[in-house]
């Protein structure tokens, strides 16, 4: 009895660390942003960019985008779990007029039980903790991407954009914004000159299309 007691013990301690490990994956990063916060914090009514590494990635989004003032929090390799675990630190305390999310893929790519209905529900619990507090804020998704490395997961991918999309058609001061049709070829597969060598991340080719489909969508 004793040992079952002690093997119970253990699987419990046991999984209390794996738990609090995903919690402590990205505390490196989030304690990155306050310390570059507390040096010069943004801007209210601002247009926050959030969400995984095709963000982080972007250091330059700034440029590509003269006219609107951008605050980057993409922190790479997150899924949106991780978005709304953190939300009260990356997103809430910058009051922005805009919230535009990248995020999705990692959330599939991390596990093959995880469907495309599973991202779209994790996505709407997101939106609305954003738009319960911060009620008068607009609120814009950008479509998981097709990618050379992940093109095996493009069912679920595209069942988690149709239902996303969906879901926001039906809400006020929302956008859905569709990246996925123009980053593939004429055999309808993902172009690989827009992709570094990783077949994953993008290039500035990559981010050309994106910031000529996003532009529109931004908030003046």
């Amino acid at each position: 009895m004793k040992k079952i007691i002690f093997r119970i013990f253990l699987l419990c301690f046991i999984t209390v660390l794996a738990v609090v490990a995903r919690g402590q994956n990205f505390a490196g990063e989030i304690a990155a942003f306050k310390k570059q916060d507390a040096v010069s914090f943004p801007q209210k009514n601002a247009i926050l960019f959030t969400g995984s590494s095709s963000f982080t990635n972007w250091q330059d989004v700034q440029e590509y985008f003269p006219n609107f003032p951008i605050i980057n929090r993409g922190f790479g390799g997150s899924s949106l779990t991780h978005l709304i675990q953190y939300e009260n630190d990356i997103i809430i305390p910058y009051q922005p007029k805009q919230v535009v999310i990248y995020c999705g893929e990692n959330d599939i790519a991390g596990s093959d039980s995880v469907t495309g209905k599973m991202v779209a529900e994790r996505f709407i619990q997101l939106f609305q903790d954003i738009r319960r507090q911060l009620p008068g804020t607009h609120i814009a998704f950008i479509s998981m991407k097709p990618s050379p490395s992940r093109w095996h997961m493009k069912e679920r991918l595209m069942e988690g954009n149709q239902l996303i999309k969906t879901f926001l058609k039906k809400q006020s001061n929302a956008a859905y914004i569709n990246i996925w049709n123009a980053m593939l070829g004429t055999d309808g597969k993902p172009m690989q000159a827009i992709f570094i060598e990783d077949n994953l991340h993008m290039n500035a080719n990559g981010y050309a299309i994106w910031q000529k489909i996003i532009e529109p969508y931004l908030l003046k």
